[in-house]
């Protein structure tokens, strides 16, 4: 079966019933190649890109210089028929290419090419017994952020969204995929908010510190690696303690007035007027409703009523995280 771009407008299965293939056109592709290109890499992201391997993949950050994140990656080192050092940076397509011209602008003499290579790869996301299929294939390397390659496939074992396995497979265009049946790219999405990681889109460009969004808690960031652009703000928000925004999982109703997007605006019952969060990723709930991750204030968390858009929104529950938060240092 070859992918091709689709429409799904089956009705969205039980979450205990998920599992299929949906592509991801929503993101895209940027390539580096060269002999400089992990070198220069590290130079730009939150992760410790030399230290990775062909059997790995990671979450990593690109930050201007007052840490706030300009993109996110998943990010891994790829073979190449030239025998080259090559790294694909998967990230949201409505950022690809203000991002590529920003990172360019650091190559300067470093022996790297960047290129927006979405039209040379396929992406899609793979769940449940389908996803379990390329574990088995892969000899049970269940190990989050770890990477299988399949001849000139790369499967990325992504964190579990709702307790069900996730795999973002990237291949050359028009070659054969896993067969499986079709995933709506909206449970995908409500897969993906399930994890508790968002990536950043356009809506949420210079919005967060790494921190805001959980990616130290969720290894995209390296406190041990040399410099990148905001790391003194990115390591002093973390070593003296002062987080005071996090990501949080909230569940809320959803009906013909309350539709949830990125950027939207979270208040608390204690103050009217300013809110005290932003939605960075929602998706609509197969048993009902609609969850999303806010990042917010942790002073917000667990006293008064969370609330959607304004003060008379409707009413937010804060939801378990599927991982741990990694404590101020």
């Amino acid at each position: 079966m070859i992918i091709q771009p689709m429409t799904i407008t089956a009705p969205t299965p039980p979450a205990q019933t998920i599992s299929g293939i949906a592509e991801l056109n929503h993101l895209g592709v940027i390539r580096a190649v060269g002999p400089d290109a992990g070198a220069f890499l590290q130079g730009q992201l939150t992760q410790d890109v030399l230290n990775m391997g062909l059997d790995t993949a990671h979450l990593a950050a690109f930050c201007n210089a007052k840490g706030r994140m300009q993109a996110s990656f998943v990010v891994f080192k790829r073979k190449n028929d030239a025998d080259e050092e090559e790294f694909l940076l998967v990230c949201s397509a409505d950022i690809l290419t203000q991002t590529l011209k920003r990172l360019s602008m650091f190559v300067m003499r470093a022996k790297v090419k960047l290129t927006d290579a979405s039209s040379n790869f396929v992406l899609f996301g793979m769940a449940g017994e389908t996803a379990d299929a390329i574990d088995s294939g892969a000899g049970r390397i269940t190990k989050n952020w770890s990477k299988h390659d399949f001849e000139d496939k790369n499967a990325v074992f992504l964190y579990p969204g709702a307790g069900i396995g996730r795999v973002l497979c990237c291949a050359p265009m028009g070659t054969q995929a896993p067969a499986g049946q079709l995933l709506a790219l909206s449970v995908w999405q409500w897969l993906e908010v399930q994890s508790g990681i968002a990536m950043v889109t356009q809506a949420l460009f210079e919005a967060f510190v790494p921190q805001m969004l959980n990616y130290e808690s969720v290894g995209a960031v390296s406190f041990k690696k040399g410099c990148y652009p905001g790391q003194e703000v990115v390591a002093r928000s973390q070593f003296r303690g002062t987080l005071k925004r996090r990501a949080y999982l909230v569940r809320g109703p959803l009906n013909d007035t309350v539709h949830p997007s990125v950027g939207q605006e979270v208040f608390h019952s204690s103050d009217a007027e300013q809110p005290c969060g932003l939605v960075a990723a929602s998706a609509a709930n197969p048993s009902g409703g609609f969850d999303a991750i806010v990042s917010m204030q942790t002073s917000a968390v667990g006293v008064g009523q969370l609330t959607l858009g304004s003060i008379q929104g409707v009413a937010l529950a804060v939801m378990p995280l599927p991982y741990p938060l990694l404590d101020d240092i």
